[in-house]
């Protein structure tokens, strides 16, 4: 899922205290978290990013859900069988199970939410997620009908899916956003509308009071939750804030209580905050990387995009910007995934670079047009391309321009292929290579590069239905090989290292994940 990193405006102290003042005129919330840019959308279909994905965790329950440690639970689904050849699932929802305003919830709520997300009409940018169900794919591209996608509701509280191949991860991915239930009758009725507080229905552990643009989202308790004895907090605000100054601002003045991302600490204090018991590092499944734009000059040509890939230092992006002990990337995929082996990608090499470019055409740099670089705004991505750019300088000899966009409007410019070259993060959304991998598979929603290669498809294809694990996840390196040593559609630049900080005295039910999950249902306070 699209990582956020940053919105700056005003100073942080300044909008520090103009988040104080809006405090003083509205009780406090149980729980106050810095949540990261104003949200694109609430609607579990359209999400890509994973600002909203945390929102909606909160105010929509899928079949299963994620634990406090990234594991997949019981969700909705108190229980589920699979077919001997992996390839039925049958989920057994709760009974009683209702949305927050009281109409009773269904397996065929499910399945009305999934066929909506795969409908081309909906435009969900997220819906090859959905593409391992029987039929889906071929729904979403308009070749068949809704009834042709296999999802079966015999009874209200059964829902059996059938799988064109084995997915030994489908209950992990049935916690994903985009298999969250909506609410059918307000979709209908509302329109676009639905997700505003006064028609927005769910059935997470919180519901939506209070959507106040610019400033925070406000959830309370749901009661009508299966189990609202697990909810801890009665109310909790996620602040649309994510510069990283006014961020931690917030958080020291104690009018936020958590900090769920290390882009929301300013980078220079980094190092003065190991050791504080209320910093907590960990491993995170998450990439940071450019896109290029493949579908327009320079960047149809293979050699100018090795080029530009190949004159990135990125030991001094980590050690004099980021800060953090972040791992170089070379790869997509980062490592630590059980069984798997990233293919070696290629280091820094300035002087292969410039023969690359003068093959092209361009020797040190002449002539090369103008060009520019995208990226959503944050300091850390400012910094970032600041010295991206005076590398490509350095090396190439070439001007790029820097562009900056608010999160919404880049989002829109990536899906539009807006861009010559642009700022991209992944955070895994499932613990397995395919997770990164297939979003470069041609026509995917999360391409974004308009890069297509018949041979890197085929491999993640071969792999889907390839029983043997060892074979499946060679065939799965075999792929990534292409897309980061040969066709460079992309360039990785850093591995995430997850961060929180809260103070350990006052909350518990926090822990660093690779996933990143960090349910708020599952957030306390220490009971002492």
């Amino acid at each position: 899922m699209t990582l956020c990193r940053g919105i700056p405006g005003l100073t942080g102290l300044t909008l520090a205290l103009s988040f104080l003042s809006a405090c003083q005129t509205r009780p406090r919330a149980d729980l106050v978290i810095c949540n990261g840019a104003e949200p694109q959308t609430l609607d579990p279909a359209l999400v890509s990013g994973q600002l909203e994905g945390r929102l909606c965790s909160a105010l929509y329950e899928g079949l299963t859900r994620r634990d406090s440690r990234g594991r997949p639970v019981p969700g909705s689904a108190e229980r589920w069988e699979v077919s001997q050849d992996g390839k039925t699932y049958t989920f057994h929802l709760r009974p009683n199970l209702h949305w927050s305003n009281g109409d009773p919830l269904t397996s065929a709520d499910f399945r009305f939410s999934w066929l909506r997300a795969l409908d081309p009409k909906t435009a969900s940018p997220y819906s090859e997620i959905l593409f391992g169900i029987s039929g889906a794919k071929e729904f979403q591209s308009g070749k068949s009908k809704a009834e042709s996608v296999r999802i079966e509701t015999p009874d209200p509280l059964t829902l059996v899916v059938h799988l064109d191949h084995p997915t030994p991860y489908f209950p992990s991915l049935t916690s994903f956003t985009t298999y969250l239930p909506v609410h059918r009758a307000t979709v209908e009725k509302y329109g676009d509308r639905w997700t505003q507080p006064e028609t927005w229905v769910g059935n997470g552990t919180y519901r939506l009071m209070d959507w106040k643009i610019n400033d925070r989202v406000s959830l309370e308790k749901n009661p009508r939750y299966h189990t609202p004895d697990r909810v801890r907090l009665s109310r909790i605000d996620a602040l649309a804030v994510s510069r990283a100054s006014t961020a931690f601002n917030l958080y020291s003045s104690g009018q936020a209580d958590l900090l769920l991302d290390k882009g929301l600490i300013p980078a220079l204090i980094l190092p003065h905050l190991r050791g504080r018991p209320d910093f907590h590092p960990g491993p995170l499944l998450a990439t940071y990387f450019y896109r290029f734009n493949v579908t327009r000059p320079p960047f149809q040509d293979v050699r100018i995009r090795r080029a530009f890939a190949l004159a990135i230092d990125k030991e001094s992006i980590v050690e004099k910007i980021t800060r953090g002990n972040e791992p170089v990337a070379q790869t997509l995929t980062p490592r630590g995934i059980p069984g798997y082996r990233p293919p070696e990608g290629l280091p820094s090499d300035p002087s292969t670079a410039q023969g690359l470019l003068r093959m092209a055409g361009y020797p040190e740099g002449h002539g090369f047009p103008r060009v520019s670089l995208l990226y959503n705004k944050s300091e850390l991505n400012e910094q970032i391309a600041v010295e991206i750019q005076a590398q490509w300088k350095r090396v190439l000899g070439v001007e790029v321009e820097l562009r900056n966009q608010e999160w919404a409007t880049y989002l829109r410019s990536l899906d539009d292929l807006d861009f010559d070259i642009a700022r991209s993060s992944w955070v895994g959304d499932y613990d397995d290579p395919n997770t990164f991998l297939d979003c470069f598979v041609t026509g995917r929603g999360n391409n974004r590069t308009g890069w297509s290669d018949p041979t890197y498809d085929s491999l993640l294809n071969r792999a889907l239905s390839e029983p043997n694990l060892s074979q499946r996840l060679n065939l799965l390196a075999e792929a990534e090989s292409i897309l980061v040593t040969q066709a460079f559609p992309i360039v990785p630049i850093y591995h995430f290292v997850g961060c929180l900080m809260f103070d350990p005295d006052k909350w518990d039910g926090l822990y660093p994940n690779l996933l990143d999950e960090h349910p708020f249902s599952e957030i306390g306070r220490v009971q002492k």
